[in-house]
């Protein structure tokens, strides 16, 4: 290992540990994980803080001020008072409904969708506390349940970017989609299933930010004139559908939500202050200084000395499902820890295809479970939704972890199992 490869590992271990304590204020860590990258000139101070200009940030960043917009018109309102109704009905049964309600508007979302967890998320963390059902025990399973299609019909990502790793890989294979989709299926059967178990664990505490705004919003909502009303949801609305198109429009799509922020600070729903307030939130800061730190370990071959390394570990004596579920793993994780998704598959994704073509093992089953793991991870609050996650939900490092490593270890299982079952080696 090289100085900078040292270093880079020593300060991300340092923001871990800064996270898991709570020494400091939340997204804090990365920015001081950020600075220290630039003190021991691991990074310069543009590949420090290039987060801070990363097109998803600055996409990010503009609809957390559309949905405060939006937080003020009726049509929250309708949808708070309808879920309200199960927060004051309590009990086990409206936990469950609410999750798949979330899992179902998963379907049409797509795995990943920004503006989909965001939209759920804030939602749920703006709701008044309820002893029945309390908001403690719905931000974190109904957070990462936007990531799990309850009907699978959305996967052209995923889809896409296995073809891709095959062709990379030299091998030009159809694959059914209708059976991709399938694996997928499984997956999300598997976290649907850990969430009911989990429901018991889950902490019951109020949410700081809920309780002191819910007055507020509600005056705010009432005095809205319709004509703002149409004005916000429709600015909403735009934004959703502009992060939709990302393919077809660009580096358009990045900025749709700022646009239509920009047009709600012009009309009179939003003032300044709550326009810097929700672009600066602490979400925000931390979501863009873990792109530096993932940034300079990919940067300084961290990722790629770990593939390397588990490729000569592995060898050839091994079962093919523990094979892929190790690289399924590793995928993840480094996803995880560094914040590049595609980075991560493209790593590990030629292993895996290289060494089932070299054990004469049909690679499909691999290249699916692979990409579709790197979208997976979620068991450190260091990435976009868990930050959110955890940042919203008001969750200790521990309760945070109850959580999120049953179901890291519960979904790849699942994934691998599926994978191989559905796509025999």
């Amino acid at each position: 290992m090289t100085t900078e490869m040292i270093l880079a590992l020593g300060i991300l271990v340092l923001m871990i540990v800064l996270i898991m304590t709570d020494k400091l204020p939340f997204g804090a860590p990365p920015l001081l994980a950020c600075l220290l990258l630039v003190v021991c000139k691991v990074s310069t101070i543009q590949q420090a803080f290039a987060g801070f200009v990363n097109s998803t940030v600055i996409m990010l960043a503009g609809f957390m001020v559309v949905m405060a917009g939006l937080q003020k018109t009726r049509l929250i309102s309708s949808i708070k008072t309808a879920m309200m109704v199960h927060l004051n009905r309590g009990g086990y049964k409206s936990y469950i409904l609410l999750l798949m309600i979330v899992m179902l508007g998963a379907s049409l979302a797509g795995t990943g969708a920004t503006g989909y967890y965001v939209l759920i998320l804030s939602l749920i963390a703006s709701l008044p506390y309820s002893k029945k059902l309390p908001t403690s025990k719905l931000v974190m399973p109904l957070g990462f349940a936007t990531n799990h299609p309850l009907i699978p019909i959305n996967v052209a990502l995923l889809f896409g970017v296995t073809v891709s790793v095959l062709q990379a890989s030299g091998i030009n294979q159809e694959i059914s989609m209708m059976k991709f989709a399938l694996v997928n299926l499984v997956m999300s059967a598997a976290y649907f299933a850990w969430s009911l178990v989990a429901y018991r664990f889950l902490p019951d505490h109020p949410i700081a930010d809920a309780s002191d705004n819910t007055a507020t919003q509600e005056d705010e909502t009432a005095t809205l004139p319709a004509w703002k009303e149409k004005c916000t949801v429709g600015a909403f609305f735009f934004s959703v559908i502009g992060m939709m198109l990302m393919s077809t429009l660009g580096d358009i799509a990045y900025i749709a939500p700022g646009l239509a922020g920009a047009f709600l600070l012009f009309i009179g729903v939003l003032d300044f202050k709550e326009v810097r307030d929700n672009m600066g939130a602490p979400v925000i800061i931390m979501t863009a200084c873990v792109i530096g730190v993932a940034d300079a370990l990919a940067g300084t071959g961290v990722t790629a000395m770990i593939g390397n390394a588990v490729a000569g570990v592995l060898g050839t004596n091994v079962s093919p499902f523990i094979f892929i579920l190790i690289l399924a793993l590793l995928t993840s994780t480094c996803a995880t820890f560094t914040g590049s998704t595609i980075g991560s598959i493209f790593i590990f994704g030629p292993i895996g295809i290289a060494a089932c073509t070299g054990l004469g093992l049909n690679p499909t089953a691999a290249a699916i479970a692979i990409t579709i793991s790197g979208w997976n991870g979620g068991y450190m609050p260091i990435d976009g939704m868990p930050a959110m996650i955890m940042g919203m939900g008001k969750y200790k490092m521990s309760e945070f972890w109850l959580f999120t490593v049953p179901m890291y270890l519960i979904r790849i299982v699942a994934l691998c199992a599926g994978a191989i079952i559905i796509f025999p080696v």
